[in-house]
């Protein structure tokens, strides 16, 4: 299937943000395209030295509180002009880590692939601009600040970086989709401003 023309979006936060998971390196860019995350794209919130947290010894073998990473709280905004679709809130935010995946985390991934879009999405916001859908996944809990139905424009908070879902360490994915529903859409590419970031890069919004 040809894919569809890529959607314009402005970056969802100010700061800077380090790129990860990005399809310009690779599709599907989760290494998957359940759930319509062909073309999703991470953004970390770092620090003035390019870190989203001190690098430690413990911190390779321990999750730590998100707290203690450098982008947690921060606001994100609307990529688009639109309508709000989806708002879930109320996931909790769970230890972070930087390091060797804990035991822990990993029997609570199984939890979470098994409640499918939920769980994986974490505390989100769905926005409709024409014919795209835009997620923004893995908010803080409680900071959503939107309504399903509620009209948003470009650099509107909708909530803050967190740490629910499938997430290990405080970030936003972003994607694009035809439909609403995760579990019925098909992917749908996004650019930024300045196209699409690879890997590694910083960007400064």
């Amino acid at each position: 299937m040809i894919p569809a023309d890529p959607v314009d979006l402005a970056y969802p936060f100010s700061g800077t943000w380090l790129v990860q998971n990005s399809p310009a390196d690779r599709v599907p860019s989760h290494g998957t395209r359940l759930f319509a995350t062909a073309f999703a794209i991470d953004f970390t919130p770092v620090d003035s030295s390019g870190q989203s947290a001190p690098v430690t010894m413990a911190a390779l073998f321990r999750p730590g509180p998100p707290e203690q990473f450098a982008g947690f709280g921060r606001p994100v905004t609307a990529p688009v002009a639109g309508l709000v679709r989806a708002v879930r809130d109320g996931e909790p935010d769970h230890a972070a880590f930087r390091g060797f995946p804990s035991i822990g985390y990993a029997l609570t991934q199984a939890r979470r692939v098994r409640e499918g879009w939920l769980g994986l999405a974490g505390n989100h916001v769905i926005i409709q601009s024409g014919n795209a859908f835009i997620a923004l996944c893995h908010l803080q809990r409680g900071s959503v600040c939107v309504q399903r139905d509620q009209l948003v424009r470009p650099g509107e908070p909708v909530g803050s970086c967190g740490n629910s879902g499938n997430s290990t360490e405080p970030h936003v994915h972003v994607q694009a989709m035809d439909s609403a529903d995760p579990g019925q859409a098909a992917a749908v590419p996004i650019v930024f401003p300045d196209g699409l970031p690879r890997n590694g890069t910083v960007v400064f919004a």
